[in-house]
Parts: structure tokens; sequence; C-alpha cells
């Protein structure tokens, strides 16, 4: 009997973007949608927010904690000297217009600050307000998201043609070999933008994946849509733009995530103490979207955290999915990585459930885990590595 084939090593499928821990997300539109207005009640700042189109020109950018039951739970039973949550990086980006990708509106500064994010939070309008201009004359949501939509395209076109020029003349006509996966793979990617597509709507395989995330196409990246409604529509959940956003989303983007929000509520709700929060939003059937946002933008970016806890203090280190337990050691210290000995997990529904590490212990849901360990969200982690290995390494 033929020895079976070695099965391929296990794990999540490659994605396309950068990799680490500190990547942002953008919060992007047209002039004049609430994204300002947005950042400030998202971040708790002061950016301005005036009724002007371009009153942003250089991007704002700040953390905010990502909200979380489980790390508020850790606190309250360590009591520790230290909280530290896992942060969202945020940027609050100038609007796009019409003809951005060829410089109008100040637009190519704009499309190069969307470069240097990883994900989209993507504004748009769907409130009228006389006293709020907007840079197209009229609000039209289904419009709006088509002129991003096809900003940012046009740009990822434009960098495509002049790198596929050269890549022509030593592939095709040249016959260079060791160059054709990546032309085959742009020439894909030129497809699918001419069929006004995103490269993220793609089918990839590892190999164009590693093409890809050599040229971080501005449509390759996760987006969320953010739709700020008016007061009274978000109350009543009711608004006579949401069906053609989500037929718009539904042929153009199957599947993303839509999140209804009012940049008016959210301001209401950020200058009441939290008592007046809670009555506020029981008598009005409402509650803010921010957390909603913050953690789903959070997981856009395929971001998760795991805990180590004690009294001295309770902290989320923030790692990718799919990151295996020595190199989520390696996010306290490099030298933890280096001489990895085991981590020791508890989950948190366990914890949880039981109560204290040591009844975890007792009822056999403290487990010792090895290199090949991939960290859950969540999880709470004592690393054992071998000081010999050297602590040599800075602190991260």
């Amino acid at each position: 009997m033929p020895p079976k084939k070695k099965e391929e090593a296990s794990g999540p499928p490659p994605l396309i973007g950068r990799m680490g821990t500190n990547l942002k997300m953008g919060i992007v539109g047209l002039p004049n949608v609430g994204k300002s207005t947005f950042f400030n009640v998202l971040t708790k700042c002061s950016a301005p927010a005036e009724n002007f189109p371009f009153c942003t020109i250089d991007p704002n950018e700040s953390r905010v904690p990502v909200p979380d039951v489980r790390f508020n739970h850790l606190c309250d039973h360590y009591k520790p000297a230290s909280k530290v949550p896992a942060y969202l990086n945020i940027v609050d980006i100038a609007g796009l217009v019409k003809g951005a990708h060829e410089g109008k509106g100040l637009g190519n500064a704009f499309l190069s600050n969307i470069n240097a994010c990883d994900g989209i939070f993507h504004v748009v309008r769907a409130f009228d307000d006389e006293e709020i201009v907007h840079v197209e004359g009229d609000v039209d949501p289904a419009r709006d998201l088509e002129i991003i939509h096809s900003e940012l395209r046009f740009k990822d076109l434009e960098y495509l043609n002049k790198n596929l020029d050269g890549l022509e003349r030593t592939v095709a006509r040249g016959g260079d070999k060791k160059r054709k996966p990546e032309y085959d793979c742009l020439c894909k990617v030129r497809d699918l933008l001419n069929n006004n597509q995103w490269v993220r709507n793609g089918t990839w395989d590892a190999k164009e994946i590693e093409v890809l995330n050599q040229h971080l196409f501005l449509t390759s990246k996760p987006v969320i849509y953010l739709v700020n409604m008016s007061e009274k529509d978000y109350t009543r959940k009711k608004n006579k733009w949401l069906v053609k956003i989500k037929e718009w989303i539904d042929n153009n983007d199957k599947g993303a995530m839509v999140i209804l929000m009012s940049c008016s509520i959210e301001l209401k709700l950020l200058d009441m103490a939290e008592d007046e929060q809670a009555t506020f939003c029981k008598e009005s059937g409402v509650n803010s979207a921010l957390d909603k946002i913050i953690v789903n933008g959070y997981k856009a970016l395929n971001l998760c955290y795991f805990f180590t806890v004690g009294k001295d203090e309770v902290k989320a280190w923030t790692i990718q999915a799919g990151t295996k337990a020595p190199q989520a050691a390696g996010r306290i210290h490099t030298d933890f990585e280096k001489g990895f000995i085991m981590a020791e997990v508890m989950s948190y529904p366990d914890f949880k459930e039981y109560g204290s590490e040591a009844e975890c212990k007792a009822n056999g849901k403290y487990r010792q885990k090895g290199r090949d360990y991939i960290v859950d969200d969540g999880d709470i982690i004592l690393f054992k590595f071998n000081a010999g290995a050297g602590l040599q390494g800075k602190k991260k």
C-alpha cells in the first residue's frame, strides 16, 4: 500500500494586506458626510468639523479602546494596578470628490492617506439638512457610494498600468519567466478593475496573494459601510435611502458589513453622564453604534488578542488571527519567543464559568500548549520560557 501523502500544514488561509498588529482603519467618504464628527465622537477628541468641503486636510489620527466585557470582568476579578485594553487605530481622512484620482479637490494626497491605512470605514450621508452643503448638490447615497468606489478603482488602474507596462516588456516580450506569475496576477487584477470590481472581490490563491501584498491596492482593503442618518430616522430605523443603499452594496460589494448610525445622536450621548446616557437610550429606544463599529473594525483587520492577568496588570495583547503561541509570546518580549517552552492557557469562557485559575486547574481546564498551538481570541495565557535564551531584547 503506497504511503499517504503528507498533508499540508493546517492553518488560516493567507490574507491580502499588511501583516502586523499596528494596523489602521481610515474614515473615508465625500466631504460633509459626517466623517470628522464621527471621528470626534469615536475618539472623544476635537478634530475640526466645519460646514465646508476639505475642512480636514491633514489626516487626524488617534486610537480608541476596543470595548470588551471579558476585559472588564477580568479587571473586576483581579483589581489590577494597571489596566491596558486593546486599541484600534483610527485615521480621519479628508473628503474625496469625483475626479480625485486625477488630482481634483486635493485628491492625490488623500488617496495616498488611504494607501497608508489597512481597512476602510466608508461613511455615507443619508440625511437631508439645508444648512449642511453637499458637494454634489443633493443627497444621493447610492451615487456617493459609486463615486468613492470608482475613484479608488481608477487610482488602482492608474498604478497598475504603470507597473504592467514595464512587466509587459520584460515578460511578454522579453521572456522573463521569473516574473511571469506576477505579470499574470496583475493582468487578472486589470480584468477585475476594468469590470468595475475591486481586487478584494476576486478569488486568489496563496501565490497570487503574495504578489498582491507587494502592491497593496486600495481596492484590496476591507470595507465597513457606515450609514449616517438623521436622529429621527435612526430612532425609527427607517430611511428612504436604505433600499437603494442595500441594492448598491448587493450589486457591488455583496456580503459587506453595513452599520447604521447617527452622528447627531452620538454627539448628544457624548455630552451626557453615564446615568443620563442610560436613561436617554431607554426612553428613546436607541443605542450607540460606536461599540459595534469599533469591534467590527478591529475584526476587519484580522486582529484579535489574548490576555495576561494578575494583581499588577490585566492587559490585552493584540495579535493577528492565526498567530501561534511562540509568536504571541514575542509580543510581550522578544526573548519570550526565543526561549519559548510552553503556554499555560485558560479559555475565557472556562475562567468565567469556574471563577478562578485554581478552579480551572481543578476541573482540567488549565492546559499546557506547545509551539504549534494557535492562540484563540480571549485566551488567558502564562508563558514559560528559557531564561538562558538571554533577556537581551527590548520589551515591546
